[in-house]
């Protein structure tokens, strides 16, 4: 049996879900959430095997809840449901370790057969979400003109306030392994080899606000 934690802040789309996965045999829905601060407390106490995760909620979004969720339940699946199919929207989920992204007009037989390969523990992708990602991938972006995703910007704020990695994993809730990463990713995108380097570099780039003299 796949235990399923189905997360999104449209009560009327949960209960759709809820509904249409109590009649399947294999799956069995053992919690709702409504937004990444009831998820996060629900995969804690139910251990689901895979979260049915909406991006853009309330309080914590799906990328934050995404990212926190795979750092502290590695076994805990997360597959991205949602209406959103940017190029943004999918690189922002599959960095925080999405292990599938999927549409909400996916038919129902397709989105059964995603939660099931989610749990085994493949990769589930939507045709048009692989379509835009081997897209990216034909048409590389040069290292140069990279720019720091919002979420490396708000890690590296943290550090410049003089925040560990270990603060800046509970401050966002992420894990510490995930503040590393992205620190790495900031410092070849500045073209830097320390945090400090990486903090100047980004305060002469109008990254970050130039902090006030006292």
């Amino acid at each position: 049996m796949i235990r399923v934690l189905v997360v999104d802040d449209h009560p009327v789309v949960r209960s759709g879900l809820i509904g249409m996965l109590a009649v399947t045999e294999d799956i069995s829905v053992v919690g709702e959430a409504g937004d990444g601060d009831e998820a996060l407390a629900l995969v804690q106490s139910t251990e689901p095997d895979v979260v049915l995760m909406d991006l853009r909620m309330p309080r914590m979004d799906g990328v934050s809840a995404t990212e926190a969720i795979v750092s502290r339940h590695p076994s805990t699946r997360v597959l991205v449901l949602t209406t959103y199919d940017t190029d943004t929207d999918i690189l922002h989920a599959v960095e925080a370790g999405a292990a599938g992204y999927l549409l909400k007009d996916t038919p129902h037989a397709e989105l059964l057969d995603g939660i099931r390969a989610a749990a085994r523990g493949e990769t589930v992708l939507a045709p048009p979400v692989a379509a835009r990602l081997m897209s990216r991938l034909r048409t590389p972006t040069a290292p140069a003109t990279a720019q720091p995703s919002p979420r490396e910007l708000e890690v590296l704020a943290a550090v410049a306030r003089g925040l560990s990695n270990a603060e800046i994993g509970r401050e966002l809730f992420i894990g510490e392994a995930t503040v590393k990463t992205h620190l790495q990713r900031l410092f070849t995108k500045l073209d830097v080899d320390d945090r400090t380097r990486a903090v100047t570099v980004a305060i002469e780039q109008g990254l970050l606000p130039n902090p006030r003299p006292r």
